[in-house]
């Protein structure tokens, strides 16, 4: 298996600023993730950044980076442009990871790499998890997704979907629907078209870019991941309490 493992890092965090340089357990955090994508099958792995600091302080632990513009919306559009700056052919698989996952399973990473290698028909794959309560379900901030039986996703949504018209909803640890998680693969091609796109009404909508996709007629294929999902690091209040528990390890 060969893919590209391209993590998009930005220094101007709204919530957490300079968060990919924060220090957790002695490392930046930006490396964590770095060396979890190392230990994957990627056959390349870049970080992606507008920023010189976080350039110096990654190829100081021997990343390679690939510097972008500043004016990017989203880690996509990100994510095309190292595509273009690497001459990337249209087939090639590309995994996105968020630098702020540094506890992420690196099967994980080859599994949804594998998954759209296994589908020739799906230009772009992802990963879910079983909602475990039913708050999850009600939550807009968990992103659930229901698929077809041959793994297609067939919607993302931030509301509690589908509804039951008659039937006390059966939605914790169900296959029906499943939390979303942000872990992605693309071919390039569907990168390089994806950002020709204008953003679309459901996109808009639901804040989700991966309905541009589905309302582009590209299909997203999705199966159940391998490991548990690794929760991002958002807060100040998050980003100590995992140095707290790996302190205690």
């Amino acid at each position: 298996m060969s893919y590209l493992c391209i993590i998009p890092a930005r220094f101007g965090s709204t919530r957490l600023p300079g968060k990919p340089l924060l220090d957790l357990a002695g490392k930046p955090l930006i490396q964590w993730a770095w060396q979890r994508a190392c230990s994957s099958q990627a056959s390349r792995v870049v970080i992606a950044t507008d920023d010189t600091r976080i350039q110096s302080v990654a190829e100081a632990f021997g990343a390679e980076v690939v510097m972008t513009r500043a004016d990017h919306l989203s880690g996509t559009d990100r994510l095309a442009e190292v595509v273009e700056q690497l001459g990337c052919p249209d087939d090639q698989v590309v995994v996105n990871l968020q630098g702020d996952e540094p506890d992420v399973a690196p099967a994980v990473l080859d599994q949804v790499a594998s998954l759209l290698l296994r589908q020739p028909q799906a230009s772009m794959a992802t990963l879910s998890e079983p909602l475990q309560h039913y708050e999850d379900y009600q939550n807009p901030n968990v992103v659930k997704v229901v698929r077809a039986t041959t793994g297609r996703a067939l919607y993302f949504s931030r509301a509690s979907l589908p509804f039951f018209r008659d039937t006390a909803p059966q939605v914790v640890h169900s296959t029906m629907v499943q939390r979303h998680l942000g872990i992605y693969a693309y071919r390039a091609g569907l990168l390089r078209r994806f950002v020709t796109w204008p953003a679309s009404p459901l996109e808009q909508a639901e804040k989700l870019e991966q309905l541009r996709v589905l309302e582009a007629g590209e299909g997203i294929w999705i199966e159940p991941a391998c490991a548990p999902s690794s929760p991002g690091i958002d807060t100040q209040e998050q980003l100590e309490a995992l140095n707290q528990r790996w302190s205690q390890t």
